[in-house]
C-alpha cells in the first residue's frame, strides 16, 4: 500500500462545507439554491469517484493537516475501508438531493434553506468520518455529524420534534463520551491511535483487562449510532423528521457512521486476531443477533410505515455488526458489503414512503390497501427493495447475506446461520403484507397483516383499521362493543380549542350515527352516541413520544400536510389566509368531508389508477427508480458496482486471505 500526498480527501470534505455557505447565501432564490445543492453533491461525488482507481491499485491518497498533540496527527486518508463509506455517502447524497426538492416543495415545508444547508453539512461530516486516519480525527468528525444532523431531526420545531432531537443528542453525545474514553485508553496503552490494517500491534500484548475495557467503550460508543439494543430507541423517535432526513439517518450517514466506527475498531484498531484472543468477538456477535431478532419482531407490530422501517433498520444494521463479530473472512466481506446493500434498499423504501405521503397523505399501513393502483411504480420499487431486505436473489441483500451465511458456517458458529434464516422469515413477515395489500387487495375489504394479534391469520378489517360492518343497519347494540381502531392523526384541529365541538344537528345526508367513522374523522372526548375513543396502548411497541404525536398531530407530515390538502397551517399552528382557503372542514360519519379531498387512506370510491410517471413528480419518482435499480445492480453484479472489489481488498489487507 503506497501513500500519495493529495488534496482530494480534503476537497471531498470541504466541498459540502462550501456548499453550506452557497445554500445560505442563495436562500432568497430557491431554484438557484437547489441548483447549488445539486452541483455541490455532483462535484463531491466526482472527487470521491476519482479516487477509486487508485484504491483498487493499492494506493492511498493522504492529506496531512498538521499535528493535534504530540503523537496524534490530523490526517485525512482515503484508504479502502474509508472509500466504502465515502462512496455510499456521496453517491446517495446526490440522489437524495433531487428527491428532497420534490418532497420539500410537494409539502411546502418551512425552513427549506436550513434543511438543505444542514443536509450538506451532515454529508461533509460523514466524509470526514470516512477519511479520518486515527481515532481522534474520527471522534471529531463523528461529533460534528451529530451537531449537523440535529437541525434535521428537530426540523418540525414542534414539541415532539424537540423532544426527539434532545433524545437524539443525549444518546449520541453519550456514545461520543464512551468513544473518547476508549480512545484515551488505547492511546495510554499503546502510545498511538492511528488506524492500522490488522490492528495496532501493541494492543496484542497489552493488559487484557484494559484492552477489553477499551474495546467495550469503543464498540459501545459507536454502537449507539449503530442502534444496537438496548441503546436504539432514539432511532424510531427520530422518525418525526421529514422522510429524506429519515433516509439520511438510516441509509446515508448517521447509522452508517456507527457501524463504520465499529468496523474501524474491529479491523484497524484491534484486528481480528487480537479480538479473537481477547474473546470479545462472540459477545459482539451475540448482541447483534439479539438485536436482529428482537427488532424484527417489534417491526411486525408497527402500523406506521416509517416506524416499521425504523425497526427494520435497527435489525438490518446488526447484520453488519454480526459479520464483524464472527470474524471469518467471508463474514467480514458480507458485513461490509451490507453497508452499500442496505443503503440502496432502505433508501428506496424511505423514498417510497415519502412519495406515498406527499401524494396521498397516507402514513399507516392499514390504510394502504389497493394503493398499488394509485402508485404502481412506487410500490413496485418498494416490492423490489423488500425482496432484497429479506435476502432473496437478484437484489443486493442476497449477496451480502450469502457471504454472512458462509462465514458463520466456516467459523463454526452455525447458530448465527439460524439467526439469518429466521430473520429472513421475519423480514418477509413485515414486508410482504404491505406489498400484497397494495396490489392484491382493495380499500373496502382488507386482511390485517402481519400477525400482530390473535387469532392467527389476522382479522378482517377496513383499510382505516376498523372492523367491517357485518350487521344490519341500525343495530345499536353492537356499536358499543366493537373495538374499532380509528386513526385520528390526520384530523385538523379547530381554530378555537383544537377539538371540534360536538354537532347538535343530524349528520349530513342522513348518515347513520352508529356507522363506522372513516379515516381522518374527528374523535370527540364527550361521550356521545356513535363515538369511539382512540385505542392507543403504550405496550404495543410504541414510545411515549409517538403516542403523544398521534394524539397531538405533531409529526412534520401532519403539521405540514400534502399538496392534496388545501387548508394549510403556518409554523405557529394558525391557519394562513390564501386564495383557495376553505371553511372549516365538516367530517361526516361515513368518512366523507366537505371542503376536502381526503387525508389518510383511500378516498371515497377507492384509489384512482395512474399510469407510469403520473403518480408523482419525477423529482421523487426518478430517485426512487435509481435507488431501486442500484439495489438490483448490486445484487446482480456486485464487482461491477466497485463495492465488492474494494471490500475484498480491505479483507485481504486485514486477514491476508483472498475471498
Amino acid at each position: 500500500m503506497t501513500e500519495i500526498l493529495s488534496l482530494r480527501p480534503l476537497a471531498a470534505v470541504l466541498l459540502p462545507a462550501i456548499g453550506v455557505l452557497a445554500i445560505v447565501a442563495l436562500r432568497r432564490n430557491p431554484d438557484v439554491r437547489e441548483g447549488a445543492t445539486i452541483l455541490t453533491a455532483l462535484a463531491t461525488f466526482g472527487i470521491v469517484a476519482s479516487i477509486v482507481p487508485a484504491t483498487l491499485a493499492g494506493d492511498v491518497y493522504v492529506t496531512r493537516l498538521g499535528t493535534l498533540v504530540p503523537g496524534i496527527e490530523l490526517t485525512l486518508s482515503a484508504d479502502p475501508l474509508g472509500m466504502i463509506f465515502a462512496l455510499v455517502a456521496s453517491l446517495l447524497w446526490l440522489v437524495t438531493s433531487f428527491y428532497s426538492i420534490g418532497y420539500m416543495r410537494g409539502l411546502d415545508e418551512h425552513s427549506q434553506t436550513r434543511y438543505f444547508a444542514a443536509f450538506a453539512g451532515s454529508v461533509g461530516a460523514a466524509l470526514g468520518v470516512s477519511f479520518a486516519s486515527n481515532l481522534v480525527s474520527l471522534y471529531v468528525f463523528y461529533e460534528l455529524l451529530t451537531v449537523a444532523t440535529y437541525p434535521l431531526v428537530a426540523h418540525d420545531e414542534s414539541q415532539t420534534a424537540r423532544e426527539a432531537g434532545r433524545k437524539y443528542l443525549t444518546y449520541t453525545f453519550g456514545g461520543g463520551v464512551a468513544v473518547l474514553a476508549g480512545t484515551v485508553l488505547v492511546f495510554w496503552t499503546t502510545g498511538t491511535v492511528a488506524f492500522t490494517p490488522g490492528g495496532i500491534a501493541e494492543l496484542a500484548s497489552a493488559d487484557p483487562v484494559v484492552a477489553r475495557a477499551a474495546f467495550a467503550l469503543l464498540a459501545g460508543g459507536f454502537g449507539v449510532k449503530a442502534a444496537l439494543m438496548p441503546v436504539h430507541s432514539w432511532l424510531p423517535d427520530a422518525m418525526v423528521a421529514p422522510t429524506p432526513v429519515s433516509g439520511l439517518l438510516h441509509a446515508v450517514a448517521v447509522v452508517k457512521s456507527g457501524v463504520f466506527g465499529v468496523a474501524r475498531v474491529v479491523l484497524d484498531v484491534f484486528g481480528p486476531e487480537t479480538i479473537s484472543d481477547l474473546g470479545v468477538g462472540l459477545p459482539l456477535a451475540a448482541v447483534a443477533a439479539l438485536t436482529i431478532l428482537v427488532a424484527s419482531v417489534i417491526a411486525l407490530r408497527q402500523d406506521n410505515l416509517k416506524r416499521r422501517l425504523a425497526y427494520s433498520t435497527i435489525s438490518q444494521l446488526s447484520y453488519i455488526v454480526l459479520g464483524l463479530g464472527i470474524l471469518s473472512p467471508a463474514s467480514l466481506v458480507g458485513g461490509l458489503l451490507h453497508i452499500p446493500a442496505h443503503a440502496f434498499m432502505k433508501l428506496t423504501l424511505f423514498f417510497c414512503a415519502g412519495a406515498i405521503h406527499v401524494e396521498t397523505h397516507t402514513d399507516n399501513i392499514s390504510e394502504m390497501a389497493g394503493i398499488g393502483r394509485r402508485m404502481p411504480v412506487t410500490m413496485a420499487a418498494f416490492a423490489v427493495a423488500s425482496l432484497g431486505m429479506a435476502g432473496l436473489p437478484l437484489v443486493a441483500g442476497f449477496v451480502s447475506k450469502w457471504y454472512l451465511l458462509i462465514g458463520s458456517i466456516d467459523s463454526g458458529t452455525a447458530v448465527f446461520a439460524g439467526v439469518l434464516f429466521l430473520s429472513g422469515i421475519l423480514n418477509i413477515g413485515y414486508f410482504w403484507p404491505i406489498v400484497y395489500q397494495a396490489f392484491f387487495q382493495t380499500a373496502d375489504d382488507s386482511d390485517a397483516k402481519p400477525l400482530v394479534e390473535f387469532p392467527l391469520g389476522g382479522q378482517r378489517v377496513r383499510a382505516d383499521g376498523g372492523e367491517p360492518v357485518d350487521r344490519d343497519e341500525g343495530d345499536d347494540d353492537t356499536a358499543d362493543g366493537d373495538d374499532d381502531l380509528i386513526d385520528s392523526v390526520g384530523a385538523e384541529p379547530s381554530a378555537e380549542d383544537d377539538r371540534p365541538e360536538p354537532a347538535d344537528t343530524e349528520p349530513t345526508g342522513g348518515a347513520d350515527p352508529d356507522a363506522d367513522l372513516g379515516p381522518g374523522a374527528f374523535i370527540d372526548t364527550t361521550p356521545t352516541e356513535g363515538t369511539v375513543e382512540p385505542d392507543i396502548d403504550p405496550s404495543e411497541g410504541e414510545s411515549q413520544v409517538e403516542i403523544e404525536a398521534k394524539v397531538e398531530g405533531e409529526y412534520a407530515v401532519d403539521r405540514h400536510p400534502s399538496d392534496h390538502r388545501r387548508d394549510e397551517e403556518t409554523d405557529d399552528g394558525e391557519e394562513s389566509a390564501s386564495a383557495d382557503a376553505v371553511p372549516d372542514v365538516e367530517h361526516h360519519a361515513d368518512g366523507t368531508e366537505d371542503g376536502h379531498d381526503h387525508h389518510g387512506g383511500a378516498p371515497a370510491g377507492g384509489w384512482d389508477a395512474r399510469g407510469f410517471g403520473a403518480e408523482t413528480t419525477w423529482f421523487m419518482l426518478g430517485p426512487i427508480t435509481v435507488a431501486a435499480a442500484g439495489a438490483v445492480a448490486l445484487g446482480i453484479a456486485p464487482r461491477a458496482m466497485v463495492f465488492l472489489a474494494v471490500i475484498q481488498r480491505v479483507v485481504f489487507e486485514v486477514t491476508g486471505v483472498a475471498v
